[in-house]
């Protein structure tokens, strides 16, 4: 759509374009003030070098003197979609990560274990994602992920995956101020994995069933988390995490201390801290 006055103008800018079949005016707005342009490409819908001409449209017409151009039609409107989705992503997961870390902090007392674990959880959850990207293609001949899957899909895993690590890695700190850190997360891992494992299958399983929907998002989305939660349930929680808190030791609870946990909790019973150990 392009002012009437300047409608000829548009067209000639956007008739040099590498790509542009034709184009011409189609009508105009009952008062004759705007002017209503049909572009046609020669690049397939949706695909990326139709979404890079829209860019370059778009910079083209916006450049003819007065003519206050926009540029619409679907595969504009997909370009946008994509875009919005994007700029969602680089905002709300951040402060999802955030929200997790000052959680973890609060109940860990501590600035390592925290940053460790959003590490686990972010690269468990990216993993998940490229996984399912690539099962979608392979077994259901989807060739790209619908634009609010990631989102959808980093959101949960990062959910569920801190909900998982805040039930282990509370019962390792209480554990690591009586036995230390390593035998505290053998038996953090004793005590809490049945416990994981059993809602991590049930969840995947939950999930799981949404794939069966003719909805190319929530099929997409239940398999991503699907995979994610099994993943993160067997292998992350049961194998990396432990690993870590194995590999860093004492440390990994800075600036605080284990013990003094077990100290507090001797004070609140009246004990003296070594009968309390």
């Amino acid at each position: 759509m392009a002012n009437a006055e300047e409608a000829e103008a548009v067209v000639t800018a956007v008739k040099d374009l590498d790509g542009v079949v034709r184009a011409h005016p189609i009508g105009t707005t009952d008062d004759g003030s705007l002017t209503k342009i049909m572009v046609t490409s020669e690049y397939a819908p949706s695909s990326e070098e139709s979404l890079a001409q829209i860019t370059q449209l778009r910079d083209v017409v916006h450049a003819v003197p007065d003519a206050d151009a926009l540029v619409g039609g679907a595969v504009a409107t997909d370009l946008d979609a994509r875009d919005g989705n994007e700029r969602d992503l680089l905002v709300v997961a951040p402060l999802v990560l955030l929200v997790a870390f000052v959680v973890l902090v609060l109940l860990l007392r501590s600035i390592v274990a925290p940053v460790l674990l959003l590490l686990v959880n972010l690269a468990s959850a990216l993993g998940a994602i490229g996984a399912g990207a690539w099962l979608s293609r392979v077994l259901f001949d989807q060739q790209a992920l619908d634009l609010q899957v990631p989102l959808l899909s980093f959101l949960f895993l990062v959910a569920l995956g801190i909900d998982y690590t805040i039930f282990l890695v509370h019962r390792a700190r209480s554990e690591a101020a009586v036995r230390g850190t390593r035998a505290g997360m053998v038996e953090a891992v004793a005590h809490t994995g049945s416990v994981i494992t059993s809602a991590g299958i049930v969840l995947a399983a939950v999930f799981a069933a949404l794939g069966v929907l003719p909805l190319v998002t929530l099929g997409q989305l239940g398999l991503i988390v699907g995979v994610g939660v099994i993943v993160d349930t067997l292998v992350v929680r049961t194998v990396i995490v432990p690993a870590i808190f194995t590999l860093v030791g004492d440390r990994i609870w800075w600036p605080g201390k284990p013990k003094a946990a077990q100290e507090e909790l001797a004070h609140e019973r009246g004990e003296h801290p070594a009968v309390a150990a």
